[in-house]
């Protein structure tokens, strides 16, 4: 048992917060190579390398750690142990992939141990795909504002990841989030599905378009 900290209503731990970090910042870096070699098709030891963490820790890396944030806050609040472990391999082969252009990325889990039903487990499972959703609304909001330059880029990316990562994760089967969600609100799941299908619609379109 690690040696618990509070944070105002939250407890976490000094091995949560060592987790979340180095699966932020290897989620970052995988990212950022690929951005740099598969998207921008720079060397990787240059100047747009360094742009690219930058983009990914704001976009991808932001996107992972508000995810996993909202089911810890939303499990405690229902009087759960709640806390983030990372998959140290899985980060590996994150990075790993991201050299040849693959990226299969599962940086980790909020662990939950407690009283939860399926109403209770539905929302807390609903909490992390539902920030990437308003996260991907943020960024596309970014878009209209920004019509070219570095925020312009950013919200592109941050529009396109977060709206992936939230549609991925409504998947309704197996450990996927989806499928708590399904099982507790049928209603609630087609909403949000619908809510992720439109995003990514918006950005097919855009791409088609040359917006992005």
């Amino acid at each position: 048992m690690h040696k618990q900290y509070r944070i105002g209503h939250l407890t976490t731990s000094k091995k949560e917060i060592v987790d979340l970090a180095k699966a932020w910042i290897v989620i970052s870096l995988a990212f950022a190579v690929y951005i740099t070699k598969f998207i921008l098709h720079q060397p990787l030891l240059g100047s747009l390398f360094y742009f690219s963490i930058i983009v990914s820790a704001l976009t991808v890396g932001t996107g992972f750690l508000v995810h996993e944030f909202a089911h810890k806050v939303l499990a405690q609040h229902y009087g759960c142990d709640a806390e983030f472990r990372s998959f140290d391999v899985m980060l590996i082969v994150a990075l790993l992939g991201s050299f040849i252009g693959f990226i299969f990325a599962a940086p980790g889990a909020v662990f939950i141990n407690g009283p939860v039903g399926v109403r209770r487990n539905g929302k807390i499972s609903m909490a992390g795909p539902l920030t990437n959703l308003i996260f991907a609304a943020i960024f596309l909001a970014g878009l209209l504002l920004f019509s070219s330059g570095s925020l312009h880029f950013i919200s592109v990316y941050g529009f396109s990841i977060n709206t992936m990562l939230g549609l991925f994760n409504m998947i309704p089967f197996g450990i996927f989030d989806g499928s708590k969600i399904f099982a507790w609100n049928k209603t609630v799941y087609g909403v949000m599905v619908g809510a992720g299908v439109l995003f990514l619609v918006l950005q097919i379109v855009a791409q088609n378009k040359g917006w992005f």
